[in-house]
């Protein structure tokens, strides 16, 4: 059995009818498989933590993806990207095989939160067939199936193979200082996710030793504007759409669009409604984001802003 979703985002009730009828005809030990992952993950200010809420309630059969765990074991910030050995020794170690038809799904409580960066790591090395749920809190709302307890491990280790990540998908520090200058600025978009408090330097950061506020040029873009108040799923096409243009982001190819928030993973929230709306421009996350940014530049430089410009 081979099956493909049609878009990037998949509803609820599309991937349960997939993994019914993977589980009446299992695919062949060469076939493409159905994985559901959850990227279950919280701010270190919220009590609930990632693998404990697995254990509570998942999708039957899914496999867990730590956000905490697959990174750069020497970043001294948060959950950085790591290179194509870890990231194959993890997806070895969890089963997947390099053509899986991996679903990334995340929290029942928040909705739609830190799948996306989940999915963009995949992405990243390459991974071929990749996609976001939409979301897990409508899949237990419509009482479809979930199971609890310690996920024991029913899967056999794989070798998936060892990748470089797509250097087109990622900014780092050293770009940034570079986009954030006035002549380098033009043709490119920066968006901030974080909540707009924070982006002015009027709330603090859920980690206290970083400072609030934002860097020169970015645009409040916070990422709880293009989900649903209710559903806590991604907004229609259609209304993402036209947030973005009322935002004055520029729909065409010719301007690249960074994306940030406080450590890279509601920036991907971004990066996936601007796919969804079809905004064009090449799509770039800057991994250290924020908590990067902060701790790196110079203090009394004027690369922190917390005022109009």
């Amino acid at each position: 059995m081979s099956t493909r979703f049609l878009s990037y985002l998949v509803n609820p009730r599309d991937l349960a009818d997939a993994l019914e009828k993977q589980k009446s005809h299992p695919p062949a030990n060469d076939e493409s498989r159905i994985v559901p992952i959850s990227a279950e993950w919280y701010l270190p200010n919220v009590a609930r933590k990632g693998y404990e809420e697995f254990t509570k309630c998942r999708i039957p059969g899914a496999r867990f993806f730590d956000v905490d765990a697959i990174k750069d074991p020497n970043s001294p910030y948060p959950h950085m990207l790591p290179d194509g050995k870890i990231f194959a020794e993890h997806m070895s170690k969890m089963g997947i095989r390099r053509n899986d038809i991996v679903v990334v799904y995340d929290s029942p409580h928040i909705g739609i939160f830190s799948a996306p960066r989940a999915a963009w790591t995949f992405r990243v090395f390459g991974h071929p067939n990749v996609h976001v749920l939409n979301n897990f809190k409508l899949w237990v709302e419509l009482g479809l199936p979930t199971e609890g307890g310690e996920r024991k491990k029913d899967w056999e280790e794989t070798n998936y193979p060892v990748v470089d990540l797509e250097k087109e998908l990622v900014v780092d520090y050293e770009d940034m200082l570079g986009l954030v200058d006035e002549g380098a600025r033009e043709g490119v978009e920066i968006m901030d996710a974080r909540p707009v408090g924070r982006f002015w330097g009027e709330e603090p950061e859920p980690r206290p030793e970083i400072s609030s506020g934002h860097a020169p040029g970015a645009i409040s873009m916070p990422f709880t504007e293009l989900i649903d108040p209710t559903t806590k799923a991604l907004k229609p096409a259609s209304q993402l759409r036209n947030i973005f243009l009322s935002k004055g982001i520029d729909p065409s190819p010719a301007t690249d669009k960074v994306l940030m928030c406080g450590t890279g993973v509601t920036a991907v929230v971004i990066e996936t409604a601007l796919q969804e709306a079809g905004i064009e421009g090449k799509r770039k996350v800057y991994d250290g984001s924020w908590t990067e940014w902060a701790q790196r530049v110079p203090k009394d430089s004027k690369l922190i802003v917390k005022e109009e410009e």
